[in-house]
């Protein structure tokens, strides 16, 4: 079996590939890189001239190829490559007649832990959207408090005070809240944050500060006293060991569309549980990558919760 035909397909702000084999099987991946979906298609146009005539079901073999044999790095071929591992498993499974997460080692648990990503921007909408999460049945909700960033610092925690605390009022006690900030905040003010919103028994707080400098991740990390999740826009096992190595975060969320696709996010999942750190995977652009992160999810002995949206 080869692989005979590649198709690229620009959706939305997103790319898919699709793999052909000459035998008739197919596969189809996603990148995570929705910034950049035109310069992932040029990368695997690129990737075409290896490809084309290649055993599929070799993954590593070729996720090695692509990876070190290109003359940059970076986070667009990342997601190219990532988007071809994802296409290369589906093939496989439906080469053996198989689920993915069967030919990963198997399952570590028979459900998926879900936390669904919401929220809403007054208080008294976030009471309403807790209460409905729960009545949903999801036991996590994450969402964005942060508001008004160029009008000063006090202003800002308190608002983010006011959200979270509604969405305790509105979900209960047993709701797990998670913040993300999207990387709003500089080290002062996550911390700052962290400190006024400890109270409110966070699950953990998401990617507060950019990611340039991995040593000052895991400062704030080190010095908070809620617990951190990092990783989102990393894309390498080598970045996330230095991120474990260097002192935090409690959790890891490698996205299988960015971070290398299944082959690679094995590996971070591997290097977390060596530091008994959980993964937490990052997930939002649609059911595809929905369905590529639950399989790996199901076979990682250290995932706790995937990221998920109603879009799905």
């Amino acid at each position: 079996m080869k692989i005979d035909r590649i198709e690229s397909f620009l959706i939305g702000g997103g790319y898919v590939v699709r793999l052909t084999t000459d035998t008739g099987l197919t596969g189809i991946g996603q990148t995570a890189c929705w910034g950049y979906p035109e310069a992932v298609a040029s990368i695997v146009s690129a990737f075409e001239r290896y490809l084309i005539g290649q055993d599929p079901l070799r993954i590593e073999h070729h996720w090695q190829h692509l990876y070190r044999m290109s003359p940059f790095r970076g986070t667009a071929l990342s997601g190219a490559v990532s988007a071809i591992d994802i296409a290369l498993w589906d093939i496989k499974g439906k080469q053996y007649q198989a689920p993915v997460w069967d030919l990963l080692g198997g399952r570590c648990r028979d459900k998926i832990r879900l936390h669904l990503l919401g929220g809403a921007g007054t208080p008294d909408a976030m009471v309403t959207a807790a209460r409905e999460t729960v009545e949903e049945g999801f036991t996590a909700l994450k969402f964005d408090p942060v508001r008004h960033i160029d009008t000063g610092i006090d202003r800002m925690v308190k608002t983010a005070v006011d959200l979270v605390a509604a969405a305790r009022e509105g979900g209960g006690p047993d709701l797990d809240i998670i913040i993300e900030v999207h990387r709003k905040l500089t080290p002062m003010t996550a911390l700052t944050l962290a400190e006024a919103l400890a109270p409110f028994n966070l699950y953990f707080f998401e990617d507060p500060i950019q990611i340039d400098s991995i040593q000052t991740q895991s400062e704030v990390s080190r010095r908070s006293n809620v617990p951190m999740g990092n990783g989102e826009r990393l894309t390498t096992i080598w970045e996330f060991r230095e991120l474990l190595e260097s002192g935090g975060p409690q959790y890891v969320r490698p996205d299988v569309g960015l971070a290398g696709g299944l082959s690679h996010c094995r590996k971070i999942a591997a290097i977390a549980e060596s530091y008994h750190c959980a993964v937490v995977t990052h997930n939002f652009l649609g059911p595809l990558l929905t369905a590529a992160s639950v399989h790996l999810d199901a076979t990682i002995p250290n995932f706790i919760t995937q990221e998920y949206t109603k879009g799905d």
